[in-house]
């Protein structure tokens, strides 16, 4: 009997909303986990290297990034701004400490687990923080560092899609509050890859408007 007391019958060609039933290693949410699984190492490497360049720059003043480019792709003026240590300690450390959680997410729905309600209430609340996080951290690349982090854009290239895949399979298992199987997961799940490209789509033009200037030099 389901946790909630809903009804117990799956809904036809809803793969979203029939995970709320079915072991989540199965089919319903396999390509969820696939993402998890992928999307989290990704962003592991991605924070790991970025706090171990981080470190190598504290260390040594002079030390240029891998990721310093040119004045536009440049780690090293991210990296020694007050934004880059929002917490008090550079923010890698903050994927580094998270990362693994999705990564042990994706491998136990792989394996059969069946996660509980609280679970994902837990992992939305953390994606959609770190979505804000990455919102903050776009608009302050841009307008106030005015330069870019390769290794900051993987992260968010990660965080992107976890948001908006999580928020579609919590949204139709409801777990956001609206019935499963509802209209919004219904929605979402619908949406969720536009959704996705639109975002990606929005940072791109926000990033080609700030340094238009730079990039038309390079023609």
């Amino acid at each position: 009997m389901p946790e909630d007391g809903g009804d117990m019958t799956p809904h036809r060609g809803d793969p979203l909303a029939m995970s709320t039933y079915a072991t989540t290693g199965e089919p319903q949410e396999r390509p969820l986990a696939i993402g998890l699984l992928v999307g989290g190492l990704v962003g592991l490497v991605a924070a790991a290297v970025l706090l171990v360049e981080r470190i190598r720059l504290a260390e040594d003043s002079g030390y240029v990034p891998t990721c310093s480019i040119n004045p536009v792709l440049s780690c090293g003026n991210v990296m020694e701004s007050a934004q880059a240590s929002l917490l008090g300690f550079p923010n890698p450390v903050i994927g580094v400490a998270a990362f693994p959680v999705v990564i042990a997410t994706g491998a136990a729905m792989l394996a059969g687990a069946r996660l509980a309600r609280w679970y994902w209430a837990g992992l939305q609340a953390g994606v959609t923080l770190a979505m804000v996080f990455v919102a903050w951290l776009v608009f302050q690349s841009l307008y106030r560092i005015g330069a870019l982090c390769p290794y900051c854009m993987v992260v968010w290239a990660v965080v992107i899609p976890l948001f908006w895949y999580v928020t579609a399979r919590n949204a139709a298992a409801g777990v956001l509050g609206a019935p499963s199987g509802g209209w919004l997961g219904s929605v979402l799940r619908d949406w969720r890859g536009p959704l996705v490209f639109g975002t990606f789509l929005l940072v791109v033009l926000l990033v080609l408007e700030r340094f238009w200037s730079y990039w038309s030099s390079l023609v």
